[in-house]
Order: structure tokens, then C-alpha cells, then sequence
């Protein structure tokens, strides 16, 4: 047990610290390439930001562990719109000023629906799979589009800010390479810690994924937007979370139904997926709401964490994973 652990934390550490370097040598070399802020900041940090849950979802996949892997992708959801949001907007209050940023949350929306539909048979098959990375492409193709026709948004000058624009192009793909490397290591690591513990203390799969799993792949996803937030850079700290929701959904979520496609537990239809639902709609009405300045306040922040601490103490009592 005590190797199992080990590996968990070295594998959460390399996680974060590698998808860190991954993302800071894809974004300096973009920017190199002549790629424009808009594309680096919504299209390369956010695919580099969802890596992590990419990558695991995939070696959990290819394991025969889907459960693991749906559990992933809707954790990582649930997690950073109620976890990371919550306590970014506890610590700063995030005013929302980017037009793009306001309309990226309804589409996520749209995506939302379409995959409880896709999921409601109880079953993730290689259909199921296809149209989501049909879906996962034409938001990329969206994304390019709104990035060419939206010059001079508030949120480019925040990606211009993050952008490291002193390296050298050998020095950015060094990174993007080092980065991608490890990333691949500690996924393999991270997925089989969280088997090992789900065998060692009963629960599913799905479980381990929804909670464990899911905390430690959206740990880059905090950091980047509790930095963002300290900077003022509050657009970027929301369109971090509501860009990897989007990836989450349409290419994480793909790839059990691709990879491993078969029956997945009925709770993720009726428990797991319409919270993550509820949240982001209640994210919409609370951002854009009828209020001259759309802002997260610090109180409600507060109740989105408490939200989630709840939900995680009914997952861990419903499971058996604690007595009561």
C-alpha cells in the first residue's frame, strides 16, 4: 500500500509540473510559428491544459478500466467548475469582460445535452465515441473561426501576458518534448495507483476516477487559474475551465467509447452527469446573469465548494468507502 501511495503522489507531482512544461514549450513554439495570441491562448493552452485527462483516460482505456475513464472526464468537469472555480473566486472575485468567453459557456451547454443523450442508453460504444470527436473537431474549427474574427477581445491581452515570448524555438520543442514525456510516464503511473487503490478499499473504478483521478488532473487547471486570477487576469482563469469542460467532454470522453466501448455504471447517467449539469448551468446564471458586471463573487465561490465537498462526502458514503 505504501508503494501505491508513493506512486500516487509522484505521479500527481510529475503530472502537474510536466503538463506545466508541455504547455509553456507548445505555446512559445506556436507563438514562434507566427500563430496568433488568440489561437496559443484558446486552442494550444487549452488542448495542453486537458492533456493530463487525455492521456489517462487513454491508458485507462486501453487497460480495460473505462470506468476509470468516464469517471476522469466527468470528475475533471465536476471538479473544476465547483473545486476550481470555487476556490479561485473565494480567493479573487472574477469579473467576466471577454464576449468570446461568453459565448463559449452556452455551446458547452449545447455539448452537455448532446452527450447525456449519447450516455442515456447506459451504454459508451465506438458510435458514441465518432461523434464525439466529430464534435471535438468542429469546436476546434469553431475556435479557429472566433479566434480570426474576434481581434482585439479583452481576453488576447491576457494570453499575451502568459505567453513566454524569450525562448528560443530549439529551447520550446526541448519543453514541449520533456513535457509530453513525462506527461505519458506520470498518466501511466497515476492509472495504476488509482486501480490498486480501488481494489485495496472496494469502490469502483469509476470512483477512483471521479474523485482521485479527477482532482489530480485538474490540478494544472487550478494552478493556471488561481495564477490567472492573482494577475487580474480573470478571463483566462474561467476560459481555462470552460475550454477544458469542453475538451473534457468531447475528446475525453471519447476515448473509453473508441478504445474500450461497452456498458457504463447507471450512475453516471443518473447521479454523476446531471450534477455536472446543474453546475454549469448554475456557473451561466451566476456569470451572465441580469447584472450589469457578470462576476463570481466570493460567496458564491463558497456555496460552489461546498457543493462539492458534498458531493464528494456522498460519493465516499453511498460506496461504502466510509461507514457511517
Amino acid at each position: 500500500m505504501l508503494l501505491v501511495v508513493a506512486t500516487l503522489i509522484v505521479g500527481l507531482v510529475l503530472l502537474v509540473w510536466s503538463a506545466d512544461r508541455f504547455v509553456m514549450g507548445a505555446s512559445a513554439t506556436a507563438s514562434i510559428l507566427g500563430v496568433s495570441t488568440l489561437v496559443v491562448g484558446i486552442l494550444v493552452v487549452g488542448i495542453g491544459t486537458s492533456a493530463p485527462e487525455m492521456l489517462v483516460s487513454a491508458l485507462a482505456a486501453l487497460d480495460g478500466q473505462s470506468g476509470l475513464s468516464v469517471g476522469n472526464a466527468l470528475g475533471s468537469n465536476i471538479t473544476n467548475i465547483a473545486l476550481i472555480l470555487g476556490l479561485t473566486a473565494l480567493y479573487i472575485p472574477l469579473r467576466v469582460q471577454s464576449k468570446l468567453i461568453t459565448r463559449e459557456l452556452p455551446l458547452l451547454l449545447l455539448v452537455m445535452v448532446i452527450g447525456y443523450f449519447l450516455l442515456r442508453d447506459g451504454v459508451l460504444d465506438v458510435l458514441d465515441g465518432t461523434i464525439l470527436v466529430c464534435g471535438f473537431f468542429a469546436v476546434i474549427l469553431r475556435q479557429l473561426w472566433e479566434a480570426k474574427h474576434s481581434p482585439g477581445d479583452a481576453i488576447e491581452a491576457e494570453f499575451e501576458e502568459e505567453i513566454p515570448h524569450d525562448m528560443s524555438l530549439p529551447v520550446a520543442l526541448g519543453w514541449l518534448l520533456v513535457g509530453l514525456l513525462l506527461l505519458m510516464g506520470s498518466a501511466r503511473m497515476l492509472v495504476w495507483s488509482a486501480v490498486e487503490l480501488a481494489q485495496a478499499f472496494g469502490v469502483s473504478d469509476l470512483v477512483i476516477g471521479l474523485t482521485v483521478v479527477a482532482i489530480g488532473t485538474s490540478l494544472p487547471e487550478l494552478a493556471a487559474s488561481v495564477a490567472a486570477a492573482r494577475k487580474g487576469e480573470h478571463d483566462i482563469a474561467i476560459g481555462n475551465v470552460i475550454g477544458s469542460n469542453l475538451f473534457n467532454l468531447l475528446g475525453v470522453m471519447a476515448l473509453p467509447g473508441l478504445l474500450s466501448p461497452g456498458a457504463i455504471d447507471s450512475a453516471v447517467v443518473s447521479r454523476d452527469y446531471p450534477l455536472m449539469i446543474m453546475l454549469t448551468a448554475a456557473f451561466y446564471l451566476v456569470a451572465f446573469g441580469p447584472r450589469k458586471a457578470p462576476e463570481i463573487r466570493r460567496y458564491e465561490g463558497g456555496l460552489l465548494l461546498l457543493v462539492y465537498l458534498a458531493y464528494l462526502g456522498y460519493l465516499l458514503v453511498d460506496t461504502g468507502a466510509i461507514a457511517v
